[in-house]
């Protein structure tokens, strides 16, 4: 009797494992390894895929016939299986739910289609500048080039160069890959990265060579590349963070950009991150490693501290050689001499006369902290937040096209009529911070006769061309300049650095670093004014232009105070009973450390109070931490008790 192996597609902790089921003899020449099925499990069907065949079932077993067979499309490859295993073993996950992750759902329609011919990847030469402007970068390539497995993180500087950036060091990259054969794999944040960096690469490649990969696209064009890298006919696949389960074949290299970008850690269970799982599948299949961004990371500086990458990168000097010039809205006594209430306005006289100057030969950008019209509203008079009278949440301004504005609850989306402070009984109100549309208001009423362009939210404008205007962006939202921006004004500094995060520093450099790449050089008159204080890290970075010695003395102080990536850390959260059965039943060693279970702010009406536990081990312990929380995650899963949510070194700590 022949036997599959199933994984059966369940999330449950205490079931994760493959499972056996006979094979009718009808199903016999169409059961392999990777094809999707439906089985009979715990009285119902449910999906599953077969990942091995064997000729009798595990001892003490009897098993259940296969009841379908969905396709006979292999849309799991061993090496895929392989890497899933892994990241659920590093995030303490269920491996079904990392497989749901890893696989673009099925389109029917797609399958049985006529796959059209995928030509292969042409080379038109390799262009110039990008990684071959350092002594590093070059020697990376060539050793790519002789079939080395390099892994490097290339920190490329932040400034706006036509057909001379980051996507031209990897389109150097991918160019030296194909010309020995094999496959790649590029990582981006967003859907927006992808057809930027598609357009760019189309240029050398041709433009039938390269597969798209991201949930922007619709079900049948994902499930259309999907198969045609899968089939082998696709060699470059692009898309975002799920792009680096994708199944190609031969990879050589893999390629990801920015991974300080929350948009590349996963959602969904088990919230792995594309940067871990790029490495993992670096070690799995032996292929190199490229991770560039402006910033760098704390993960991507411990990395290189262990010498698992080499860096590529320019001296900092070279780097304001050619990048915009850089100052801090009050960087000196002078500076406040002439603007004595620049450390309390939010665009000083300087961060003015930058946007004025700028005017003159171009568009410029003005990078917000947020969007929207206000954020959550306080009383001008007393200061005490504005709070909703049913619910007692939070309120802020919103802008409707038949409304106009309104006050809106942020919780139960009541809307706020005839307002009075209750403390004071002033009726005027005032914003902690303005978001993008209110800054977008006050300065077209400070530049009038001049454009002003607001991106933000889900009104995101990709590009604006040469002429003078003020574009009002948020991080992320940018658009690009058709030939840089004349100037750049990072406003809301103070309130990104003071936010009670652990990666608050790392984060607001990394975009305030992106919008300075947007940026023409100084030669022509590029400029970039950053508002906030001037002694703090991450300003006097920026303006040295050197987030290397950022990253080291951030690292340092991780190390320090004993947060990831120097330890291991998992939170547990879920209600306070579920939370604190967890932590009593979950076997610790002398080096683990517990912080909590502690209450979590209940930011939504709620009758459930829920709790966060924090768990932190060193780093040659992290193995026996995760597979003791994934043990007892099973163990209450068996029991049917309440289930938890578990995140393995958490990004908003």
């Amino acid at each position: 009797m022949s036997i599959a192996r199933v994984l059966v597609d369940v999330s449950l902790p205490h079931l994760d494992r493959l499972f056996d089921y006979s094979i009718p003899q009808k199903y016999e020449e169409q059961v392999k390894p990777g094809v999707r099925v439906r089985v009979r499990f715990s009285g119902r069907l449910v999906d599953g895929y077969v990942i091995e065949l064997a000729d009798k079932a595990a001892p003490g077993v009897k098993p259940a016939p296969l009841s379908t067979i969905v396709s006979s499309e292999q849309v799991l490859s061993p090496e895929q299986y392989e890497l899933a295993r892994a990241v659920a073993v590093h995030y303490g996950g269920v491996l079904a739910d990392v497989i749901r992750l890893a696989v673009v759902p099925r389109h029917a329609t797609t399958e049985k289609a006529a796959q059209r011919q995928w030509p292969a990847p042409k080379t038109n030469g390799i262009p110039s500048g990008g990684l071959l402007e350092m002594p590093a970068g070059a020697e990376f390539l060539q050793r790519l080039r002789e079939g080395n497995r390099l892994r490097a993180h290339w920190l490329a500087s932040p400034v706006f160069r036509l057909e001379n950036d980051w996507i031209t060091g990897f389109i150097q990259a991918i160019a030296t890959t194909i010309e020995t054969g094999r496959g790649v794999i590029v990582v981006v944040p967003d859907a927006k990265d992808v057809e930027r960096f598609r357009q760019r690469l189309a240029k050398i490649v041709g433009t039938g060579a390269i597969a798209q990969l991201h949930s922007n696209l619709g079900k049948s064009a994902r499930y259309r590349n999907y198969l045609a890298v899968s089939r082998g006919q696709a060699k470059i696949v692009i898309g975002t963070r799920a792009c680096v389960y994708a199944p190609m074949h031969d990879l050589g290299l893999i390629c990801l950009w920015d991974d300080g970008d929350d948009l590349l850690r996963e959602q969904r269970a088990p919230y792995p991150h594309a940067r871990d799982v790029a490495a993992l599948r670096a070690n799995l299949e032996s292929c190199a490693l490229l991770f560039a961004s402006h910033a760098r990371t704390a993960e991507m500086q411990a990395w290189l501290n262990r010498g698992w990458l080499i860096g590529i990168e320019r001296d900092p000097g070279d780097t304001r050689r050619i990048s915009p010039a850089v100052r801090a809205a009050v960087d000196s006594d002078i500076a406040l001499e002439r603007d004595p209430a620049a450390r309390l306005a939010r665009i000083p006289l300087r961060a003015v006369e930058t946007i004025r100057l700028g005017l003159t030969s171009g568009p410029v950008l003005v990078q917000v902290a947020r969007a929207g019209y206000l954020p959550t509203l306080i009383c001008d008079n007393c200061r005490q937040m504005v709070r909703c009278f049913k619910c007692n949440g939070p309120v802020g301004m919103k802008v409707s096209p038949n409304a106009g504005r309104q006050l809106v609850c942020s919780w139960c989306a009541t809307v706020i009529l005839g307002w009075k402070c209750p403390n004071c009984h002033s009726t005027r109100l005032r914003a902690p911070a303005a978001g993008s549309a209110r800054t977008a208001e006050e300065l077209g009423r400070a530049f009038p006769g001049h454009r002003i362009i607001s991106s933000s939210g889900n009104r995101i404008i990709e590009s604006v061309d040469e002429n003078p205007a003020v574009v009002v962006a948020t991080p992320g939202a940018e658009p690009v300049a058709e030939f840089g921006y004349s100037a750049a004004v990072l406003l809301d500094g103070d309130r990104m650095l003071s936010r009670p995060d652990l990666r608050a520093g790392e984060e607001t450099l990394r975009r305030w670093l992106n919008a300075v790449s947007l940026v023409r050089q100084a030669a022509d008159g590029g400029t970039v004014c950053v508002v906030g204080e001037n002694s703090d890290r991450a300003v006097q970075s920026l303006v040295q232009l050197d987030p290397a010695k950022f990253a080291v003395r951030e690292f340092r102080d991780r190390v320090e105070a004993g947060f990831p990536p120097a330890k291991k850390m998992v939170r547990i959260q879920g209600s306070n009973e579920a939370v604190s059965d967890f932590a009593k039943h979950l076997p610790v060693s002398g080096e683990t450390v517990m912080l909590g279970p502690v209450p979590l702010p209940q930011e939504k009406l709620s009758d459930e109070q829920l709790s966060s536990l924090l768990i932190s081990a060193p780093l040659t312990a992290a193995g026996e931490l995760v597979k003791n929380v994934k043990a007892t995650a099973a163990a209450r899963s068996a029991k049917k008790q309440p289930a938890v949510r578990v995140e393995v070194d958490p990004e908003d700590l």
